[in-house]
């Protein structure tokens, strides 16, 4: 019985004590339930409150009457998918500009929002016609000091100067949110908030005058950036007033002197009156022709100084064309100095008393290099500087404009964002100026490979300098950075058999021939025929890595020793029998980091150490495919060959080459490379104490040439010499 009625109770209890947990249960997951339905009660009666500031916070501005006021502008729409405004408010009805989707449902449809290409405003279509001619003010000729700009923070910033905001005025955090606090206002120059209830004493107090904050030296200031259009109409209306009056003053002598001339005197003179007149017609026709040809050759340019870059090839093309035409004896120069005339002539902005400490930035954007992020870093770069100071590059619009723009500018600096061959690109465009001393280029890198950021130490990608906080690290890092010199080499093919000789090309990273130059050709083709897949550039690298397994197994080029001639300073090098590339190399990086040359390793033949400016280059050789994937991780190195400043390389048969990432199919030639000069670049500032001083030597020798203390080309020969010692 003592059994049993133990096991009894024992069951009793045991199903007494799984009912307890299975009701403890149910009141945990009940509780959980009612705690989540809180929390997004609380999210959607936050959110609620946040849209009701904000649009208390667009009413006040609406209604505020600042003492200092500045030139209302309109926003300069583009149209784009709707996928990319997630989460805006349109700056007109304060709405969500794309409607929120039910939870766990795709956005499928394609509807179309407006963004504002400077401010980063955006609207619904239907709204963008009744917004506020309140975007960002690129020109404030005439002003003593330049006006905040203040504008509602529609959205959470991509680059933000410090991590936690604090006010202007009173030096409390502050957010847009209404826990905390007082509304925020933000200034489109100096990117500093204020809050609302603030602001009043703080113009009170300050005038509303910005400092342009923190990159005050790489901001054009809007006080020194002229609208030509706005003078061309003030010019066109005292030039009809002018006409008018001369024309009042004729006749008035005209009828006075009547009356006092022969016959024969009034015939001259209106033989004379008709010559003036057809001569003035011709020179009206002259102008208008003038006027035309400029036209065609106008830039692309939307409003608000969100300027394209120059047509580069149809402009000066056309206009060259006519002139052998008209004047089949004008030599070439007097062709180039016209083309840069008219280029001047079309633009809509010029610079006029610049002081003399700033180092205005010139950007240039290639949209279609790497990951395609060209439209995201042009507004986001609208947002930070000048919008004047940046332009966007494609197949027809290249870097002349902006420099063009910026040729009177005494201490510019360029930052190219794109790969390496965008940087090539520019570098070209800046030998054609032939400056005294020409400004120092830094690199964003939102190429695939850029190799040449990573060797001046501006990273690898984008997604680097994302975590490290996003663009404005990178104008900080700019501002002190240091110059340094890059060797350009010139590349002349010459055909074997009709000793045609092509138009030189530049190398400015590496010149490879073979196994690696058909991978990257591969991947041209591929690039050119499926766009849409290099959006990432991960997944870039893993295509590339796909294109080149193919060839793992495919020995192509086997027969390369046999098929080509290497000769090093009047040398004849032998290539190795198991060659399947060779590489000739300017810096130490190669395919996304890979150093060929290795000068740490320890070598016992007697080959210098690689540098980029020694104007010496290095050749290598690779044995296939394969060789190039363990050369990626490590695993083995390149095989020196020879090291010189004259490379001569014969192609027997037609091979794959790339200069610089930029493949082709080269027909039998012979391939010479010699030094073609040297470029400025900025390196970022590494924290050993080298590079600090570099960048203070740097700032020291423009200060010095500002001051009239040496010239150019002192700076120049000094900066070349300080590149070469401190590095």
């Amino acid at each position: 019985m003592d059994a049993f009625e133990e096991s009894f109770w024992w069951g009793k209890h045991s199903s007494g004590m799984a009912e307890f947990w299975s009701s403890l249960g149910v009141y945990l997951i009940s509780a959980f339930i009612g705690i989540l339905s809180l929390v997004y009660l609380l999210t959607v009666w936050r959110r609620t409150l946040s849209l009701n500031w904000m649009k208390a916070i667009a009413r006040t501005r609406k209604r505020r009457k600042a003492k200092h006021k500045v030139p209302g502008v309109a926003h300069s729409w583009s149209a784009e998918s709707g996928s990319h405004a997630k989460g805006l408010k349109c700056c007109v009805c304060l709405e969500d500009v794309v409607p929120p989707q039910p939870l766990g449902q795709m956005m499928t449809t394609n509807s179309s929002v407006y963004l504002c290409d400077v401010c980063g405003a955006a609207a619904h279509l239907a709204c963008s016609s009744k917004a506020h001619q309140d975007c960002k003010c690129v020109s404030m000729i005439g002003y003593k000091h330049v006006i905040h700009q203040w504008t509602v923070q529609w959205t959470e910033a991509a680059d933000q100067t410090e991590e936690t905001p604090c006010c202007s005025y009173c030096e409390e955090p502050c957010s847009g949110s209404f826990l905390s606090g007082s509304p925020v206002w933000c200034c489109m120059w100096c990117q500093h908030p204020v809050h609302v209830d603030c602001h009043i004493n703080m113009a009170n107090e300050t005038g509303d005058i910005c400092d342009l904050g923190p990159f005050r030296r790489l901001i054009l200031s809007p006080l020194f950036v002229k609208d030509l259009s706005k003078t061309e109409k003030s010019g066109f209306l005292s030039s009809i007033t002018h006409g008018a009056n001369e024309l009042a003053s004729t006749v008035r002598g005209h009828i006075m002197n009547q009356t006092k001339k022969y016959k024969h005197d009034m015939e001259i003179s209106v033989d004379s009156a008709d010559n003036n007149s057809t001569n003035g017609s011709s020179k009206d026709s002259i102008a208008d022709s003038h006027s035309v040809s400029k036209g065609s050759l106008g830039n692309g340019e939307h409003c608000n100084g969100v300027t394209e870059a120059g047509n580069r090839h149809q402009g000066g093309d056309s206009d060259h064309e006519d002139v052998m035409k008209a004047e089949p004896r004008r030599s070439a120069s007097f062709t180039k100095k016209k083309d840069y005339h008219n280029l001047v002539n079309n633009q809509k902005y010029e610079f006029v008393d610049i002081p003399s400490d700033a180092r205005p930035l010139l950007v240039f954007i290639n949209k279609k290099s790497g990951a395609q992020r060209g439209d995201s870093l042009r507004r986001r770069l609208h947002i930070l500087l000048n919008p004047v100071q940046v332009f966007e590059l494609s197949s027809t619009n290249g870097p002349e404009a902006g420099l063009s723009l910026f040729r009177k500018v005494p201490h510019f600096r360029i930052l190219v964002c794109g790969g390496d061959g965008t940087v090539g690109w520019v570098l070209d465009a800046i030998d054609k100026q032939n400056y005294e001393s020409p400004p120092p280029v830094a690199i964003l890198p939102a190429g695939t490979g850029n190799d040449l950021a990573r060797v001046l130490s501006w990273g690898g990608g984008l997604g680097a300098i994302q975590r490290q906080g996003g663009l404005c690290t990178v104008l900080h890092h700019i501002e002190h950075a240091a110059v340094t010199i890059l060797d350009r080499w010139k590349i002349t093919i010459e055909d074997l058999q009709s000793k045609h000789v092509h138009p030189p090309k530049f190398m400015n990273n590496y010149l490879g021939i073979g196994c690696d130059a058909k991978v990257a050709l591969d991947i041209h083709n591929l690039r050119e025929e499926n766009p849409e897949k290099f959006f990432n550039q991960f997944l870039n690298k893993m295509l590339y890595a796909r294109e080149g397994a193919k060839n793992i197994m495919d020995r192509t080029f086997a027969d390369l020793p046999w098929q080509i001639r290497l000769e090093v300073d009047g040398v004849e090098i032998e290539v190795p029998e198991d060659a399947e590339g060779i590489l000739v190399a300017n810096i130490g990086s190669y395919m996304g980091g890979v150093d060929l040359w290795q000068n740490e390793e320890d070598n016992n033949d007697n080959f210098d150490p690689q540098s980029m400016h020694d104007k010496m280059i290095e050749v290598v050789s690779i044995s296939g495919t394969w060789h190039l994937g363990t050369l990626q991780v490590g695993l083995s190195r390149a095989r020196r060959l020879a090291q010189g400043q004259l490379i001569k390389i014969q192609l027997f048969v037609p091979f794959p080459v790339q200069v610089d990432g930029e493949p082709w199919i080269q027909q039998p030639c012979t391939l010479a490379i010699s030094h073609h000069g040297q470029a400025f670049m900025l390196k970022r500032v590494s924290e050993e104490p080298l590079g600090h001083a570099a960048a203070i030597i740097t700032d020291v020798l423009e200060n010095a040439e500002s001051s009239h203390v040496i010239t150019a080309s002192q700076k120049r020969a000094l900066l070349q010499e300080m590149a070469l010692r401190l590095s």
